[in-house]
């Protein structure tokens, strides 16, 4: 049964770079329940959205919105009107529905119970980098003896713990740039302290992720010891993971971007070039989720025990010679030369061709990302001591020798902050030079510029 509705209209105003500059009282407990507050980036993402689209189209938006609470949902009536230093917010219908009841078992009471406390919050960036950590109220909400220190990784402070169906939760809510819960993980300084976070993304008014922001709510190290796997040094996820994402996920988004296409390309009638151009935004970050949905699904796959495969000849000068052909065009936008082996060289090794080329694009689309416009990239091939070799080398900046290993890591992207890529496709591509037989390594090219290998075993390897 719902609550009764709030009798007033409940009022906030987002500034042009997405702080929150006033709100009521209802509207700063959400803000607050999404660990941020008055003066900070506005943290409940479907009003962040609605405000970003009015400021935008420069139009009213008005639409009902549902934002998660701690104790149930609240279902809203929103209206964001844009003026010349913000948006101003107004809810003329707020109520509140409790969370439906549902049982639960002695761990899951347990950790709701843990919830109750105010934990301690932390603040993390597009790259996973800690900004900010802060101590909460109370006993329970005690930072760590060693908490993490700004700028340094996520990933090198929290062990994160797949759930009961082999799912990150944070990958999720990374992938849909949505709110994560129940994320179990252990301190990896202190591998008996388990906590349970939670974190909510953070958006500018021009829809950029900026980062997230979240709660650590300490727990039991019994309670979880059920739930903590046995110790594979892999993920273990289900079969089912990657049919679930093409279901859920690959297939509404093919539709959002075909629509958004067929709308910026005003294939039934002209449009004002605003709404042009927003259906054009939302076509690019379409296939940036795609591309991201594809790098968790090559991620569960790789990342499985039972991963394989295939053993048949390939010929790596001529995937260079397709993989170049992929990306002229974008190579030509930028003034890049693509220069590939000639018609007539051969490398012959043994792999699989899908995943050779697989890799191939990984390091030929991020050569043509980050080379400098007006320069050369180029891609060669040898044979050297039972291996065939590939070679991808631009004139860009290069990689310095100590991050040579540590690009290699999990969403690592060298502090990067386009929207580029997910910092998995240079992981992704090592783990399958490995599968077969292989290995990526990085070094200098000639000239300066950054040169990536890629070597595979030969028939007499």
């Amino acid at each position: 049964m719902n609550m009764p509705a709030h009798p007033a209209i409940i009022r906030a105003t987002v500034a042009a770079n997405g702080l929150l500059l006033s709100a009521d009282a209802p509207l700063l407990a959400l803000q607050r329940e999404a660990g941020s507050d008055v003066g900070a980036v506005l943290a409940i993402p479907q009003l962040a959205a609605v405000a970003r689209l009015a400021s935008r189209l420069g139009v009213t938006v008005s639409r009902p919105v549902t934002a998660a609470a701690e104790h149930g949902d609240v279902e809203m009536w929103v209206r964001a009107r844009p003026e010349a230093d913000g948006v101003q917010i107004s809810v003329i219908e707020w109520n509140e529905r409790p969370a439906a009841p549902a049982p639960i078992d002695g761990v899951r009471r347990d950790a709701d119970i843990a919830a109750v406390a105010e934990g301690w919050t932390w603040q993390i960036d597009t790259q996973l980098r800690f900004q900010m950590v802060l101590e909460g109220a109370g006993a329970e909400s005690a930072l760590p003896e060693a908490p993490p220190v700004a700028g340094s990784r996520f990933t090198s402070y929290f062990e994160l713990r797949p759930d009961e169906e082999g799912d990150l939760p944070i990958l999720r809510g990374f992938a849909q740039r949505r709110a994560f819960r129940d994320q179990i993980a252990t301190l990896i300084a202190e591998p008996e302290q388990c906590v349970r976070l939670t974190g909510f993304p953070m958006f500018d008014l021009a829809g950029q992720l900026l980062g997230y922001r979240g709660k650590a709510f300490p727990l039991d190290r019994a309670i979880l010891a059920p739930h903590v796997p046995a110790a594979p040094a892999v993920v273990i996820y289900p079969a089912e993971f990657g049919r679930r994402l093409d279901r859920s996920l690959r297939q509404p988004l093919g539709r959002i971007i075909a629509n958004a296409d067929s709308i910026n390309a005003q294939i039934d009638g002209p449009l004002r070039p605003d709404y042009a151009g927003y259906a054009s935004d939302i076509a690019a970050a379409g296939r940036h989720l795609m591309a991201l949905i594809d790098d968790l699904a090559d991620l569960q796959a790789i990342d499985r025990l039972d991963f394989t495969v295939a053993t048949e000849d390939v010929d790596l000068a001529d995937i260079g010679r397709r993989a170049a052909g992929l990306f002229v065009v974008k190579a030509m936008d930028r003034k890049i030369r693509v220069v590939a082996p000639a018609a007539d060289q051969s490398a012959v090794a043994t792999g699989e061709f899908r995943r050779a080329l697989q890799i191939l694009m990984n390091l030929v689309g991020n050569a043509v990302r980050y080379a400098p416009e007006d320069s050369e990239v180029r891609i060669e091939t040898g044979r050297d001591d039972g291996f065939a070799w590939i070679a991808v080398m631009d004139q860009g900046e290069g990689v310095p020798e100590g991050s040579r290993e540590r690009i290699f890591h999990k969403f690592e992207r060298l502090g990067r902050s386009d929207s580029g890529g997910s910092g998995l496709g240079l992981y992704i591509s090592r783990r399958l030079a490995l599968a077969m037989g292989g290995d990526i390594r990085i070094d200098d090219a000639p000239g300066g510029g950054a040169r990536f290998t890629l070597t595979l075993p030969t028939n007499s390897g």
